[in-house]
């Protein structure tokens, strides 16, 4: 091709000021490459940040991959940004930036940091794409804000979109987005889902990191589709009125070649000093967050996915990893802050900022964190002091829940306290309960595979977790699989195992929690109240020597109680008194060994009536059949 670079820019003296000082928060706008037109005549414009180069060349397919016939020129107000106009090139056109180092006589290929495309894996170069895509989802953008709300009924549904369904017939290959749309939003509609969480879409080079090495901060892998067909993916939920909420990744990314890492010759995103810039766990880089450039980065990403998506959440990952200098290091191996402590402080700043300004520009959205530590105030806003997370996920509640079910029912009693712990702390934060993805790889096996006895056993005991997370306040999250009860440990190069739908048992638990869901949403004492104490009060917490517990979820304003009893051992118990504050009819709404689940159907035959004795120091009380390894929900309107 014969056409050179030419001089153009899309940046303004105000885009340089707000890029240098950290608050540029839309540099996609203007970063990268776009299709534009220059005199009248087609082209993409180039704008890279590489301060550290001696040049910076365009590399691909539209010059045979030369890698001197087109340099982009240095601006001269000491930004570090090359930019130029390509005259001729057009949607879908391959490229790289050919990048020759101040330093060491280095030079690499890079993908574009801001590519909205890129080539699907192996490859990796960054491909020329607009964004341009009619939205079907007004009428749920107009009502989401309601929908994420506080007081709504959150249920998730998190997905690995490789391997939920694949096409068995045509070499177990991939879904499409396309493909995948309708059956996934078809499938959370009828199991009655609110939310779908997707691990990591954003582009990333090795298929076993499901994403979570991400790399293309600007664009859905390509491994799916188009941008285009990813949209087309979000708009098709958002009219099913599902929410979706994508997990993003800040806190590291992968040291290959063609990404972000020694970007010009030198540590650009990255802290230089290993004990910063290197994460001893994912053996990944960590993003250098005092640098007013990276912050531009990354909450440029996070907004991105807001404006041009159209999503409705970002789940952060590895939050604890990046507040404490110390994670998952030894001493001698981290520096401490300025201070002398162990804390970060550039990257509690970051995040207090990225919060800050999500929910400053975006009315309806919420952030979630995955925070396994005691860190106070995750959720709390940051003009209290804290973090600004929408939500904190609660791994204590998920490891001590987890650790209760997996022993033996004849020894529970012993262990009691883990069952009912979690609620010294429910509303510390605003909580999402999660049994996620996490919980079912590495070698920790399957759900059901966790829990103890026979099949039967193992299957009553997983819908009675699944009840109690259903009841307990907290807003609720389930990996794909776990809601037909799939045996084999979750494996990301792999479909779920649909075909034990068609074992009573499996689709039993699969009726469970679709009837969960609606059970869920349709009483307003399950949800509206679910961050503070007024819409819980315990009835029993003691009773350890049966393993029952009992307790009253309220909805003052819907006048609604729900009386939940649990059962965590497989002998039924008949005639249980239970005190409640309520006289008359209590209806049975929910009962997790009906034999539908595959459970053994004892039961209340729908309702109970008060007695006019007290228990539990309530003035009234039920006598009711408690089956075994179940949860039994009895409603009461006031």
């Amino acid at each position: 091709m014969e056409n050179k670079v030419q001089t153009f820019s899309l940046l303004t003296e105000d885009d340089i000021h707000l890029f240098r000082e950290g608050s540029h928060f839309r540099l996609y706008e203007k970063m990268g490459s776009k299709l534009v037109s220059k005199d009248g005549v087609d082209g993409a414009y180039f704008c890279v940040w590489a301060p550290n180069a001696k040049s910076v060349c365009v590399t691909g397919d539209f010059n045979s991959w030369s890698r001197q016939s087109h340099p982009l020129i240095l601006r001269s107000d000491g930004s570090g940004i090359w930019e130029g106009f390509i005259a001729g090139l057009k949607q879908g056109d391959a490229y790289k930036y050919f990048i020759t180092s101040n330093f060491n006589n280095y030079s690499v290929e890079k993908a574009d940091p801001y590519a909205f495309h890129f080539e699907t894996p192996k490859k990796t170069a960054s491909k020329l794409w607009k964004l341009d895509y009619s939205w079907s989802d007004s009428v749920w953008m107009n009502s989401r804000k309601q929908k994420n709300a506080n007081n709504a009924p959150i249920s998730i549904y998190e997905v690995h979109l490789g391997s939920w369904r694949r096409k068995p017939e045509d070499n177990d290959r991939y879904l499409t987005y396309t493909e995948i749309a309708d059956s996934l939003a078809d499938y959370c509609r009828d199991m009655g889902f609110t939310h779908v969480e997707l691990l990591p879409v954003m582009e990333h080079p090795f298929d076993p990191s499901w994403g979570y090495q991400s790399l293309g901060y600007f664009a859905p892998t390509s491994r799916f589709g188009t941008p285009q067909d990813f949209m087309y993916l979000v708009d098709k939920l958002h009219r099913e009125k599902i929410a979706v909420i994508l997990d993003w990744v800040p806190s590291h990314f992968p040291f290959d070649e063609h990404g972000l890492a020694f970007f010009d010759g030198t540590c650009l995103y990255e802290h230089a000093d290993k004990r910063q810039g290197f994460h001893p766990d994912w053996k990944s880089a960590i993003f250098n967050y005092g640098r007013n450039e990276v912050k531009d980065f990354l909450i440029s990403s996070a907004l991105f996915w807001l404006d041009k998506y159209h999503i409705d959440g970002l789940r952060v990952d590895g939050v604890a990893s990046m507040l404490y200098l110390d994670y998952s290091r030894k001493e001698g191996e981290w520096l401490a802050n300025k201070y002398g402590g162990k804390e970060n402080l550039e990257a509690i700043e970051f995040i207090k900022r990225l919060n800050h300004v999500v929910y400053e520009n975006y009315d309806g959205v919420q952030t979630y964190a995955e925070e396994s530590t005691s860190w106070p105030m995750v959720s709390k806003p940051t003009y209290l002091g804290g973090l600004g997370f929408g939500y904190k996920w609660n791994m204590g509640w998920m490891n001590d829940v987890l650790s209760y079910m997996q022993v033996d029912p004849v020894f529970r009693k012993y262990h009691h306290g883990k069952l009912t712990f979690s609620f010294i702390y429910a509303f510390s934060e605003n909580f999402v309960l999660p049994f996620s993805h996490d919980e079912v790889a590495n070698g920790k096996g399957s759900l059901i595979s966790k829990l103890p006895g026979d099949k039967w056993r193992q299957f009553a005991n997983l819908r009675v977790l699944f009840a109690y997370m259903y009841s307990h306040p907290g807003k609720k999250l389930l990996f794909m699989g776990g809601e037909f009860g799939q045996f084999k440990e979750w494996d990301f190069n792999g479909s779920l195992d649909w075909h034990l739908l068609a074992y009573p048992e499996n689709s039993g638990v699969k009726k469970f929690v679709r009837d969960l869901n609606s059970v869920y949403k349709q009483n307003p004492a399950l949800f509206e109240n679910d961050l503070s104490w007024e819409g819980f009060s315990w009835v029993d917490a003691n009773d350890s020597d049966n393993s029952i517990i009992t307790f009253i979820r309220k909805a003052p304003k819907a006048k609604e109680a729900v009386l939940c009893i649990f059962n965590f051992t497989p002998i039924p118990r008949h005639n249980y008194k239970i005190g409640v504050d309520y006289k008359g009819k209590w209806e049975e709404i929910l009962n997790s060994d009906a034999k539908e689940y595959f459970g053994s159907g004892v039961g209340n035959l729908g309702f109970k009536e008060t007695k006019d004795f007290g228990a539990h120091a309530k003035p009234y009380s039920l006598e009711v059949s408690i089956p075994p390894l179940a949860a039994v929900f009895f409603r009461y309107k006031y």
